[in-house]
């Protein structure tokens, strides 16, 4: 069988052109009809459903509202709530005061300069610890007394460090942090001749803070004053001597 193909090669070209137009045409019209559906998709997603949500999260929040407005006591269980979570905060700021006991036991000098301390104020809004005292071996007793706590240290844990600093910061009115004043004689309870005075010691805020840790009171003698290695001796404190010859 003999096939005679009258179409000329130009026609056939054209033929495939036409047929090569058609197919990007309608893959076009396809893509199109796609592209248009996601963008009425997602129209309608951002501009119902997200209304939607939005719509019910401003009436969840609306009812919640009113059921807070309705509770009772709301304003104290507030303050409460703040109040036991800074606990923490103010733990830390917090002064340990028992170590007052520790440090009295460890600024006494050794006899014959021991001073009786008739009163003692802690003021931790200025940083400063009032003593008042006196001692039989007069002003000698005094300036022992003054010189031991200017050499008093203590040692406290700072993370994995250990310092070891002065226990008195300058101050007003002294750089050394330890102002005596007050000096006078008088008699004490049993009659005997004693020197009164008074003693304001400026101290590192860092020998009472609860943060700091292991805190050891070391005396010039170096010998440690402890919660567990020391107890307050019963002369450590005694009542307020008497002027000499029953004067005010």
């Amino acid at each position: 069988m003999i096939e005679i193909n009258l179409i000329p090669d130009i026609k056939q070209e054209f033929l495939r052109a036409r047929q090569v137009r058609t197919m990007v045409v309608s893959g076009a019209i396809v893509i199109g009809i796609a592209s248009v559906g996601i963008v009425v998709l997602l129209a309608i997603y951002l501009f119902g459903v997200q209304s939607l949500r939005s719509s019910l999260a401003d009436s969840d929040i609306t009812k919640k509202e009113q059921e807070l407005k309705s509770t009772q006591d709301l304003s104290n269980m507030l303050t409460i709530q703040s109040q036991l979570s800074s606990i923490g905060t103010l733990h830390n700021e917090e002064n340990t005061t028992s170590r007052v006991f520790d440090l009295l036991t460890a600024i006494n000098p050794a006899s014959p300069n021991q001073v009786t301390f008739s009163n003692v104020k802690f003021d931790a809004a200025n940083g400063i610890i009032h003593i008042d005292g006196q001692a039989a071996n007069g002003f000698v007793a005094a300036d022992v007394f003054k010189k031991t706590i200017q050499a008093t240290k203590f040692r406290y844990k700072d993370g994995d460090k250990t310092e070891t600093v002065p226990i008195t910061k300058a101050g007003e009115g002294s750089e050394s942090g330890v102002v005596i004043a007050n000096l006078s004689y008088g008699e004490d309870s049993t009659g005997a001749k004693v020197l009164r005075f008074s003693v304001d010691l400026t101290y590192d805020p860092l020998l009472f803070a609860a943060s700091s840790s292991g805190v050891t009171i070391i005396r010039p003698s170096q010998q440690n004053a402890t919660d567990s290695s020391k107890f307050l001796p019963e002369s450590l404190f005694g009542s307020r001597a008497s002027d000499v010859g029953g004067s005010q």
